[in-house]
């Protein structure tokens, strides 16, 4: 699943293209992709012809304000990935949402596996979804250590788990949680109230350069090639990887092997060496 560095990513390739456009057709081809509204004309007819103001992200969502004070969201699942076309350009299968503006430009949604979806929401609505119940986005507006101390004071579950708890925070998947706890040390199945404060001060520290890292080299596109740049590149930073993927492979730090522990049904790739 695409994570806050691939969706930024997008949002940054897309930001230029639409921001400032005005939609002039809308092609949901599958009706799960949007299941957060009434039906895939709904979706089209809040649409259809509205000027798009402003491509922003929370986490791993995609939220665009549109005229009328909407909200169009899109969320790319487990396979989903944006592309930006001209509208004479062959189409890639699996191709469920087609946004064409007044640029002769297409924005494309292909997914596969049909995880992702778009939706357009009222206020009203918005307050209601899933986007409001999100913690902190973990790039934008990362909580301060002491925050943190509070919130893992007596917490029995996981810290790989609670980082992936988009209500803690907003925007780290599976790679990225993992690259984080190696870099500060800390086991993935360590209690979160375990931690002590320093050791909660270090892991917070390392968010933001390992998200910025992901950034600045793509994202991180696997061996599947599910997620892909608009303009049809691989991410680069699957090359970068201290932990998540190396099984086998030396720790950069001490040259012990990279284990593989699943931990709330999610593979976890770690250090026993120097990783406490």
């Amino acid at each position: 699943m695409p994570e806050l560095p691939e969706v930024e990513t997008v949002r940054r390739s897309l930001a230029p293209a639409l921001e400032g456009a005005r939609i002039v057709s809308v092609a949901v081809r599958h009706p799960r992709l949007a299941r957060r509204n009434e039906s895939p004309a709904d979706v089209g007819d809040r649409l259809l012809g509205r000027l798009i103001h402003r491509m922003g992200r929370i986490g791993k969502f995609l939220l665009a304000d549109i005229e009328g004070d909407l909200t169009w969201v899109m969320h790319l699942g487990m396979s989903g990935r944006i592309e930006l076309a001209h509208p004479d350009e062959l189409e890639k299968p699996h191709t469920h949402v087609v946004i064409t503006t007044d640029r002769e430009q297409e924005m494309r949604m292909v997914d596969p596996r049909t995880f992702g979806f778009v939706a357009v929401y009222t206020p009203e609505e918005l307050a209601d979804s899933t986007i409001a119940d999100l913690g902190p986005d973990a790039l934008d507006h990362l909580p301060r250590s002491p925050v943190w101390v509070r919130r893992l004071a007596g917490r029995r579950v996981a810290i790989k788990t609670l980082l992936l708890d988009q209500r803690f925070v907003a925007g780290l998947g599976n790679i990225y949680a993992d690259e984080v706890l190696h870099r500060a040390g800390i086991r993935p199945d360590r209690p979160a109230g375990s931690l002590t404060t320093e050791e909660i001060k270090r892991l917070r520290a390392f968010v933001h350069p390992i998200l910025q890292a992901g950034l600045r080299w793509g994202g991180t596109s696997l061996s599947d090639l599910t997620y892909l740049l608009p303009d049809g590149r691989a991410g680069e930073y699957l090359h970068r990887l201290r932990a998540y993927g190396r099984e086998g492979l030396p720790c950069y730090r001490d040259g012990t092997p990279i284990e593989r522990t699943v931990i709330g049904g999610r593979s976890s790739f770690w250090c026993p060496q120097c990783q406490q």
